[in-house]
């Protein structure tokens, strides 16, 4: 069964993106903007470390740890899911650990309290983490 992580209290997610990022993950947003942005957040995170990552239909793809999605098909992988959406990723049971950050609007509070409540219903365990700095 997947295991779900939830993230808590990210002032900026995206950034907090970029630090779960450091292995072997899929990073999935359905909106193409949200997928740039973190492209080039990715580019900028560490001075002195680059983030090898592409595009999921990259030939690049099954070699590259940090692979950008924006759905369930062709992916390399089945390790780590990052979700950047506002929704649970249709796909997210084909995946071994599931990462949910929430940020610190309440907006965000919201549709993240509803993701928790859909996984929660349907069984899965969920681990808590506040996010400090």
């Amino acid at each position: 069964m997947t295991r779900i992580d939830f993230y808590r209290y990210a002032e900026d997610k995206v950034r907090f993106a970029c630090r779960l990022a450091a292995s072997r993950v899929v990073v999935y947003s359905p909106d193409p903007q949200v997928l740039s942005e973190f492209d080039r957040a990715l580019w900028t995170f560490q001075s002195t470390r680059f983030v090898p990552h592409c595009s999921a239909l990259s030939h690049l793809a099954a070699e590259t740890p940090v692979v950008l999605s924006s759905s369930g098909e062709s992916l390399p992988h089945h390790d780590v899911l990052l979700n950047l959406s506002n929704e649970q990723p249709p796909f997210f049971a084909t995946f071994e650990r599931l990462l949910e950050i929430v940020g610190a609007d309440e907006p965000d509070k919201e549709r993240a309290r509803a993701r928790y409540k859909f996984y929660k219903d349907r069984g899965y365990a969920i681990q808590l983490n506040d996010v400090e700095g």
